[in-house]
C-alpha cells in the first residue's frame, strides 16, 4: 500500500552555516563596532545577544536573511522572550521548532480526513503517516497541506509503492 510521512524538519548544517554568516556579518558592520551583538545556538535553541532593542532587531534581520538565502525556512524559529542581562544588554531565546507536535499533527489529520479523499492519517511520533490504495490520492493530499499548512514547514519523506 503506497504512503509517506510528513515531517516538519530542520536542516542543522544549513542553520549553523546561516548562524555563522550572521555572526560574521554583525561582526563586521559599523554600526556594531564595540557591541557584544552576537547569535549562539545550542540543542536547537538559538539565543541572540545585543545592547539594546534596536539591535537585537537588526542582528534578527541579518540571521533571517541569511537563513533565506540558505534555503533554511524561517517559520521554523518560534516566538522567543527578550530578557535583561547585565546592564542594559538584552538576550532573546528563540526556539528552532523540529518536528509535528500533537496539536498540529491532530490538525493535519483532520485536514486529511475532511478532504474525503481515499486515504488514511495515523500521527506516529513527531511524523504524520498518511497510506492510500492510490498514488494520485497521495499526491492529491501532498498539494493539500502544501496549499493549506502554512504556520510550519513540512516536508514529505519516505514515499513508498
Amino acid at each position: 500500500m503506497p504512503s509517506f510521512d510528513v515531517v516538519s524538519e530542520v536542516n542543522k548544517v544549513e542553520l549553523t552555516n546561516s548562524i555563522d554568516q550572521a555572526n560574521k556579518e554583525v561582526s563586521n558592520r559599523f554600526d556594531f563596532k564595540g557591541s557584544d551583538a552576537r547569535i549562539e545556538l545550542k540543542d536547537l535553541e538559538l539565543t541572540i545577544y545585543a545592547d539594546n532593542d534596536f539591535q537585537l532587531e537588526q542582528v534578527k534581520d541579518v540571521l533571517i536573511n541569511k537563513m533565506t538565502k540558505r534555503g533554511v525556512d524561517t517559520r521554523s524559529l518560534g516566538e522567543g522572550k527578550q530578557e535583561k542581562i547585565s546592564g542594559n544588554k538584552l538576550k532573546e531565546i528563540v526556539k528552532v521548532k523540529n518536528g509535528i507536535e500533537q496539536e498540529q499533527g491532530k490538525k493535519i489529520t483532520k485536514m486529511i480526513k475532511e478532504s474525503k479523499l481515499k486515504v488514511q492519517a495515523s500521527i506516529q511520533g513527531e511524523t504524520v503517516r498518511v497510506s492510500g490504495a492510490k498514488r494520485d490520492d497521495l499526491q492529491s493530499v501532498m498539494a493539500l497541506l502544501k496549499k493549506d499548512v502554512t504556520e510550519l514547514p513540512l516536508q514529505f519523506i519516505n514515499f513508498r509503492d
